[in-house]
């Protein structure tokens, strides 16, 4: 195991001089981006994705070019905390053979997506890493950030603004519509023991619905604790874990509700993170043995590699990474839900038919997406909304029901039982995939 270079790398009061640094917050890159006037979606820093089994070796080649390389495997359970990071011009994750690159290491050696790779480089692909976002919160990302407001969301605006809060709750027989058409309340499993790993804004820890469940959680946003600001992940971990039978008249709105939640905070209060923020995520919950990932995040960037090697690597170690889509009308799903390894997730309403903000193109299922009422930030305890990002736990909290059924329902096997169970629907598999997710009946 590589030693800790922490303190090593660390300058006085732990920062760094380079504005798309390694440990650069996510604020501070937004308005970097903006202030430099680009329309694009790029953090100024770069992804590489090593070669199959070339990570030990990929790290080596990075040092002996002089840089100051991290490691995920530093840090115990390799939750990253990347403020500590100083200036460090690279990270590396182990668990997916990824490494962030700094933008000042990178231009310094020449690294970027036009560099020519030797037939024996350790290196499989570099690209530039992108922003992310909470699906429905781009509009507002960058809240108290004005200047940086009117460059980045000409860019980003249109990618999940349909998740707006709905006035009508559609409630019935004391289940919320979604689980009833996933067939939940008939289900004689509650996920019990199974790990799910909810990739978000983080988690209101002491919602009372919550009380007394054991919670494994980390952020992964420089200078924000897990503590959900947002709302949009305590939404989500509520529907794929939420209670069975909640206080008084509130229905049934959670799926899997004896799992073992694992909160982690990759996107910021306002709602935006970026590639890396989403990768030490997700190989924290690989490390972490999460047979159960769930990500209602992204972005309108193209398939990326990391990404793809990142679904790979899940698969390879009995987990499946599930993706929201994306909330625009018409568009193609979004990165990280775009990557072959990664299952994507449609939204459908109450009639069963494809949201109209349901982006389209790559979905393997689809799960209800309009009007999901669910756990929110206190004093306001419950909201509902819409999106595929409220599509994705329903899916998630499912998978976990099916993972409690066989301990060989994990990884690619449990990606082919949520398909092969799914309700047929009489649409496009480009809009719903194999149809809506459905509950084991076992």
């Amino acid at each position: 195991m590589a030693k800790s270079k922490k303190e090593e790398i660390k300058k006085p009061g732990g920062k760094t001089n380079d504005a798309a640094g390694v440990s650069s917050s996510i604020d501070d890159l937004l308005l970097t981006a903006a202030e430099s006037g680009s329309n694009s979606l790029e953090t100024g820093r770069f992804i590489v994705t090593l070669k199959e089994a070339a990570g030990p070796q990929g790290l080596k080649s990075f040092s002996t070019q002089g840089m100051r390389m991290a490691d995920s495997r530093d840090f115990k359970n390799q939750a990253v905390e990347l403020e500590s990071l100083g200036d460090a011009d690279g990270l590396y994750f182990d668990e997916i053979g990824c490494v962030l690159i700094s933008g000042s290491a990178a231009k310094e050696r020449s690294i970027g997506v036009q560099m020519e790779l030797a037939s024996d480089s350790p290196v499989s692909v570099i690209e530039p890493e992108y922003f992310a976002f909470a699906l429905g919160d781009s509009s507002e990302f960058l809240r108290g950030f004005l200047t940086a407001t009117e460059t980045i969301s000409k860019e980003i605006g249109d990618f999940g603004n349909q998740e707006e809060t709905d006035e009508a709750e559609t409630l019935v027989l004391g289940n919320t519509w979604g689980l009833i058409a996933c067939r939940v309340p008939t289900s004689p499993r509650s996920g019990i023991g199974i790990k799910v790993a909810v990739l978000d804004t983080g988690m209101y820890l002491t919602h009372p619905d919550f009380a007394g469940r054991p919670v494994t959680s980390q952020s992964f946003i420089a200078g924000q604790p897990v503590m959900d600001g947002n709302g949009h992940g305590t939404h989500c971990i509520g529907t794929a874990c939420g209670l069975r039978t909640p206080f008084g008249n509130t229905p049934r709105y959670g799926i899997g509700w004896r799992t073992n939640i694992f909160a982690g905070k990759v996107l910021s209060n306002a709602g935006s993170g970026s590639t890396a923020t989403v990768l030490a995520g997700m190989n924290w919950a690989i490390a972490n043995r999460c047979p159960v990932i769930s990500m209602s995040l992204g972005s309108s960037s193209p398939v990326q590699a990391a990404y793809t090697a990142a679904g790979q690597a899940a698969l390879n170690n009995g987990c499946l990474i599930i993706a929201a889509a994306g909330n625009v009308s018409g568009a193609q799903t979004g990165a990280p839900a775009n990557s072959p390894t990664i299952m994507s997730v449609a939204a459908l309403n109450q009639n069963l038919t494809p949201a109209n903000f349901s982006s389209q193109g790559k979905i393997e299922i689809a799960g209800p997406g309009v009007g999901i009422f669910s756990t929110w930030p206190l004093p306001q305890r419950y909201n509902t909304i819409s999106g595929t990002s409220m599509a994705t736990p329903h899916v998630a909290g499912c998978a976990a029901l099916w993972a409690e059924t066989s301990p060989n329902l994990r990884g690619i096997n449990l990606w082919r039982k949520l398909t092969s169970t799914a309700r047929r629907l009489p649409f496009s598999a480009t809009r719903v995939g194999a149809g809506l997710v459905q509950a084991p009946r076992i």
